[in-house]
């Protein structure tokens, strides 16, 4: 299993803030195990910190924008974009003013820090959240839409559309996250030339220059517009017949408006507060409903907060029956795990295919034949039992016996036919042969029981 990661050690990044034209400077900082991404206003008194989570989004204006108790903190997305894509989980940012350092608009900066400073293995395990089926988000008023769908890895499609001849339609991916420092971080933030006006007038875009955005000019207007709008943004006067992008460094790529695009969704999906592997699809995607499909996204890891593991019928068990006979003395009736399709350091994944002609039904109940709580507990412990016996030498010298049992909940009837899914995970590492694991049971993607227990490792007489 994956580990979480953070960084070797921290870096800062100065420059003017896009909305506020301010002096900034902020500074990433290596953060514990299960901590996730917090930012914290050093220029406030008390210092507060605030949880870059998706509902702690206030506004999507042209930004991303956190707030919490009146503190406030925007254009996060590009450092989120980079840190998640980076595969950075834990990360406490400290900035001395209201909004990130724009820098040139794109992310860039932000990644070749990270790879300047380096990432740390962590003791904590990855937690992903895998996307078992579609889910999708619509805005039908502006034909934006969301959909991520089932994939072995985090995988993005982008696709936007605008009503310009200069930047008509565009699409972006990303297969490899291993690939965004190469093939999106460098992609900068864009702005057509009719929206200007109306920021200024919004009070946003103040640090807006040419150095830090893509300028797309599409519709004509008339010189004297156009020359005091040169004004207003502080650029030479331009002719105004001549339609196009407007900025000091040429395009990176021809389609490095939708790159961006993509590079803002992974910006603002680093806001559901935990990996996903899962491939997103993404049509004329902005941060507003990027913003509240992460938000769905939240709800939906709160109703599946335990996962079940995924189960390949196709792929050959890591243990058959007779391994786990040579490991287990328990025999029929009392062998109550079928086979192991998955194992690691510390975890391990059993299946028990439930039949009705299994002994305890005949008084279990007759009328109503349902799998006893405590043979549920009992096959877990099995489980439980096969990933410490896999561990050591000679393992048909040994045996593991309960030595305490806590935390039992039954929330569903397991009945003939179902197919019971154990996880069991060490809580602790075994120490003088006593190991203390978590169980869960589950039937399909529901947990049927789960339990904590303390047992010991006894050599046979």
């Amino acid at each position: 299993m994956l580990k979480q990661k953070t960084l070797k050690d921290s870096f800062s990044l100065s420059g003017k803030g896009l909305h506020t034209g301010l002096d900034l400077t902020v500074t990433f900082n290596p953060a514990p195990d299960n901590h996730g991404y917090k930012i914290q206003r050093i220029d406030l008194e008390g210092k507060p910190i605030i949880d870059a989570v998706a509902d702690n989004v206030t506004e999507t204006t042209r930004g991303t924008v956190l707030s919490k108790n009146d503190v406030k903190v925007s254009t996060i997305e590009h450092g989120m974009a980079a840190l998640y894509a980076l595969g950075i989980d834990n990360c406490l940012m400290q900035v001395n003013g209201p909004e990130f350092p724009i820098l040139d608009g794109s992310a860039q900066y932000y990644a070749k820090e990270i790879e300047r400073v380096g990432t740390e293995e962590q003791n904590a395990v990855k937690d992903f959240y895998i996307i078992k089926s579609k889910i999708e988000f619509r805005d039908e008023k502006t034909g934006s839409s969301i959909i991520v769908l089932p994939d072995e890895n985090f995988s993005l499609n982008v696709l936007v559309s605008y009503d310009s001849t200069i930047i008509p339609n565009q699409f972006a991916t990303l297969e490899d996250m291993s690939k965004f420092k190469d093939e999106v971080a460098a992609s900068r933030t864009f702005v057509f030339v009719r929206e200007i006006e109306p920021l200024l007038q919004a009070g946003l875009i103040k640090g807006g220059d040419l150095d830090n955005a893509i300028v797309i000019y599409e519709r004509e207007m008339s010189q004297e517009a156009y020359d005091k709008l040169a004004d207003v943004m502080g650029v030479p006067h331009m002719d105004a017949k001549q339609l196009g992008y407007i900025n000091h460094k040429p395009l990176v790529w021809a389609n490095e408006c939708a790159r961006h695009k993509l590079l803002d969704v992974i910006g603002d999906l680093a806001l559901i507060g935990k990996p996903i592997k899962g491939r997103i699809i993404a049509t004329r995607p902005g941060h507003t409903i990027n913003n509240k499909f992460a938000r769905q996204m939240r709800k939906e890891i709160r109703l599946h907060e335990i996962q079940a593991p995924t189960y390949d019928f196709n792929r050959e068990p890591v243990m058959d029956v007779n391994r786990i006979r040579e490991l287990l003395p328990h025999r029929y009736p009392f062998q109550l795990v079928d086979k192991v399709i998955e194992i690691g350091a510390n975890y391990i994944v059993g299946v028990k295919n439930v039949t009705s002609n299994e002994p305890f039904f005949q008084g279990h109940f007759p009328q109503e034949p349902v799998m006893p709580g405590v043979l549920q507990v009992e096959a877990m412990a099995q489980v439980g039992g096969l990933l410490v016996l896999n561990s050591v030498d000679d393992p048909e010298r040994y045996s593991t016996y309960f030595m305490k049992i806590d935390g039992v909940k039954f929330r569903q009837k397991v009945v003939p036919g179902d197919t019971l899914l154990f996880r069991v995970e060490l809580v602790a590492p075994i120490r003088r042969g006593i190991s203390t694991m978590k169980g869960y049971v589950f039937v399909g993607e529901k947990v049927v029981c789960e339990a904590e227990f303390m047992a010991q490792i006894v050599k046979n007489k």
